[in-house]
């Protein structure tokens, strides 16, 4: 990565961090763009050029990410099933959101307008993810290879809508793990 690089990476993460203060800090709805440019040293175009939202500063991964996210999906072992693969994928992209997961769903708890929002957290991945499973399932194998991508999706989905507001990210994760381990049995075996 190049100074360039470099400097937008720093300019696009200042601005998230700081937004994700003042939203923590004041709320969601009664933070606006200029405070947050403000804050981040930044013009409202510069905030623009970084986040299309107010809602994407909440949303949009790191840039970063995508490398990882690749990084993790490609260095999977070709003969592992494809089940064992994405319980180790899904598990570990949402470990990595433990810093901001549980401040999104507080977020859109206490926010309408972030709560009707049709994005969610990990958009981009549960995309790449997508096309990853597509990509290593042979044609004729692609509605089962979906299909299992579907069943985790869903069970990370249930583990995530059923994680009372008391329980800790730490709960949440043994959460994700059983509702993975109940929904295996769902995965034909080949």
């Amino acid at each position: 990565m190049n100074l360039r690089e470099r400097k937008k990476l720093e300019t696009w993460r200042t601005i998230r961090s700081v937004a994700l203060g003042l939203f923590d800090e004041q709320g969601y709805e009664a933070t606006v763009i200029e405070q947050i440019a403000a804050a981040a040293n930044v013009s409202r175009a510069t905030f623009f050029n970084y986040f299309a939202s107010k809602e994407a500063v909440v949303f949009d991964q790191d840039p970063e990410d995508r490398h990882t996210w690749q990084t993790l999906m490609h260095g999977r072992p070709a003969d592992e099933p494809l089940w064992d693969a994405l319980t180790v994928i899904l598990t570990e992209f949402i470990e990595s959101l433990r810093d901001r997961m549980a401040l999104q769903r507080h977020l859109k708890a206490e926010s309408p307008a972030l709560a009707r929002s049709g994005q969610n957290f990990g958009e981009q991945f549960f995309t790449a993810l997508r096309q990853w499973v597509v990509s290593r399932a042979p044609h004729t194998d692609e509605p089962a290879a979906t299909l299992q991508l579907n069943l985790a999706l869903a069970a990370a989905t249930t583990a995530y809508d059923t994680w009372p507001d008391d329980e800790s990210f730490d709960g949440f994760m043994r959460r994700l793990a059983l509702c993975l381990r109940q929904a295996r049995p769902a995965v034909a075996t080949r």
